[in-house]
């Protein structure tokens, strides 16, 4: 069944979703990020409320490279288990092939949200997903211990070295042992390639170019991997290769890291009442790869699929287009910092006033760099794997960077010759 639906951003309203004539159960799959599978669940709610029908809840591994696997493993046996599925902006062109087109239920809502979204989930001109939220990976910082030891917010990966150590040496003097310089997230797992396409790109490098030729091994890229190698030596935690998102945020929302790199859900949930770190926090672009580099974020974000094994794809289909309306964006924006994929949110004043660097981040968000999903088609996954696997031997110092992306270069080539 097809019900009416929103078609621009200043409909924020749900009155269009009717009750309909035979209940049906469906299901969803939703993250446990922060605050996420909450809001997900809220929105669920409200649609049920409004339509009658009823929404069982799949939780699935945070890691979104554990999530895949899971998609992949239900999807390849032709399982309804999951009617709307919660992917990964990489993911339409891995996954595509077992979703539906949704484009017969828009009425051309897609119009409204950030176009290289809705280009990167279009796969042979079908629409296999709808935004959702959008991320780009951002720098948090304490604002407090920046003003106490004289410190300008960074502008490059070695100022933010510097003043990491800095810090951390003074309150380490001053007697508070567990504060760190810095945490991300150095897992090995899709995380840790989203960190390390950021401080390759930020200098100037690449893993696959837009022609599909792996430069992985090039000046810029060794640069950047080297950087960020001494940063293991004296200002991260030593659990710090295994920290995903959420442990990254523990440790800087507990007040025991100077700086962190995370998407920006994190910045809500640093701003709780019950945050130690209340009002003491800012967000910028993430730094730049020495003086001549650039500030960047990777593309991250979240889109919603229906699976074409659905015994109920319209009614899944108005679960979707519900969840990715301008008011169900607002409301995760206010209430959890997610990015709108709708570009007239960022100019709302009840989302800026929530979350002020969505105005002042807004370039960073629309031009964040896009991981090479698109040029390597379904052999992503694998380059992918490929490159975080070599990362994290040269955080561990069991290769050094200059090695690591030589053999990686090697690695990825005889990929790409199997044809990508």
């Amino acid at each position: 069944m097809k019900l009416g639906l929103f078609v621009g951003a200043a409909s924020i309203a749900a009155s269009s979703f009717a009750v309909t004539a035979n209940a049906e159960e469906i299901s969803i799959s939703c993250g446990a990020l922060g605050i996420e599978l909450t809001l997900c669940k809220d929105g669920v709610k409200k649609w049920e409320e409004m339509t009658g029908n009823t929404v069982k809840v799949v939780s699935t591994p945070n890691s979104s490279s554990e999530r895949l696997a899971l998609y992949q493993q239900i999807l390849a046996a032709g399982a309804g288990d999951i009617d709307v599925l919660q992917v990964d902006v990489v993911w339409p062109g891995i996954l595509g092939t077992h979703f539906i087109d949704l484009k017969p239920y828009t009425q051309g809502a897609q119009d409204d949200h950030f176009q290289a979204i809705v280009e990167n989930n279009t796969v042979d001109g079908e629409l296999k997903a709808m935004p959702w939220f959008t991320d780009a990976g951002v720098l948090f910082y304490r604002k407090d211990l920046l003003e106490k030891y004289d410190r300008a917010v960074p502008t490059t990966w070695e100022e933010m070295a510097e003043t990491a150590r800095i810090v951390q040496k003074g309150e380490r003097e001053a007697g508070d042992d567990d504060l760190w310089g810095y945490v991300f997230q150095a897992r090995a797992y899709e995380g840790l390639t989203c960190n390390a396409l950021e401080w390759i790109d930020s200098y100037g490098g690449e893993i696959v170019d837009a022609k599909g030729d792996v430069v992985v091994d090039s000046p810029e890229v060794i640069d950047a991997v080297t950087e960020a190698a001494s940063w293991m030596k004296d200002m991260v935690p030593p659990g710090v290769l295994n920290y995903t998102e959420e442990e990254s945020r523990g440790v800087f929302q507990s007040g025991n890291a100077v700086f962190m790199r995370n998407w920006p859900y994190a910045w809500a949930l640093a701003q709780s009442d019950d945050s130690p770190i209340k009002g003491k926090v800012g967000v910028v672009a993430l730094p730049k790869g020495g003086a001549e580099g650039k500030h960047t974020g990777v593309l991250g974000g979240w889109n919603l699929a229906v699976s074409k094994y659905s015994a109920h794809p319209e009614i899944a289909a108005d679960l979707v287009m519900f969840l990715t309306s301008p008011e169900e964006q607002k409301r995760r924006a206010i209430e959890g910092s997610y990015n709108p994929t709708i570009t007239d949110l960022y100019q709302d004043e009840e989302v800026l006033a929530a979350v002020p660097f969505f105005g002042d981040l807004y370039d960073t968000f629309e031009n964040a760099v896009a991981r090479p999903s698109g040029v390597t088609g379904e052999k992503y996954n694998r380059v992918s794997a490929a490159f975080w696997g070599k990362v994290h031997a040269a955080l561990e110092g069991n290769e050094d960077p200059e090695t690591a992306m030589s053999d990686l270069a090697d690695e990825l080539g005889a990929v790409k010759r199997r044809g990508w």
